[in-house]
């Protein structure tokens, strides 16, 4: 998968499978990087996709 093609609602839809999208959610607000992708790994979502999160992650922080 590359960047352009990436669809988040796949990962929370993993997420939703092992009941952490609130937990998930709670690190975004956070900004705490290492939880979102520890949850990922537990959620079975590809090394490739969690590389994308947590990049668009640091973006979003990086705009405020």
């Amino acid at each position: 998968m590359n960047e352009q093609d990436f669809e988040g609602t796949l990962v929370l839809e993993k997420l939703a499978l092992i009941d952490k999208v609130d937990e998930f959610f709670e690190a975004i607000d956070a900004d705490d990087l290492q939880e979102a992708k520890s949850l990922m790994k537990r959620a079975a979502v590809d090394s490739e996709t969690i590389a994308i999160v947590l990049k668009k992650m640091s973006e979003a922080d990086d705009q405020h």
